[in-house]
């Protein structure tokens, strides 16, 4: 009874097969004819210019006791941008990949304010991060915040 089974169940292992190499090797070339290639990141054309700020209100912390990293969100060019919320990430530096941690929002040309707090001992490398968006250009903090933790 096994005999019977195995035949078209690997029939429809190697159909599934097929089917994969044939959609990962047609999307390149249906990606590539069918939209135009993405803008470098370094043609922005349009995109206003933020500049981010941000600083820790303690640079030395105990396990579980709350820190305030307060910052500020510029428009450059003149520009008012008071009708848009924007995103800021805190971001901490994990090996050499920065990682998502906390996540607020702010007018430009505003204030912002988080509260953060670690469970461990460590001394932490932060940064504030503001994500590229169809109005503005990505920014980041110029330097990176050292929080000492234990």
């Amino acid at each position: 009874m096994n005999q019977t089974l195995i035949p078209p169940v690997r029939r429809a292992f190697a159909a599934l097969a097929i089917s994969c190499a044939l959609v990962a090797g047609l999307a390149p070339a249906a990606a590539a004819t069918g939209s135009p290639a993405p803008l470098p990141a370094s043609s922005e054309t349009g995109k206003k210019k933020l500049k981010l700020d941000a600083s820790l209100s303690k640079k030395q912390v105990k396990v579980n006791e709350k820190v305030t990293l307060k910052g500020t969100l510029q428009a450059q060019e003149g520009a008012d941008g008071t009708d848009s919320f924007e995103a800021i990430i805190v971001q901490q530096l994990q090996g050499s990949v920065w990682v998502n941690i906390a996540d607020t929002t702010c007018r430009p040309n505003s204030t912002f304010s988080l509260k953060l707090s670690f469970s461990f001992s460590a001394v932490i490398t932060l940064r504030a991060y503001h994500p590229e968006t169809t109005l503005y250009a990505s920014a980041y903090t110029s330097s990176n915040l050292t929080l000492r933790v234990g």
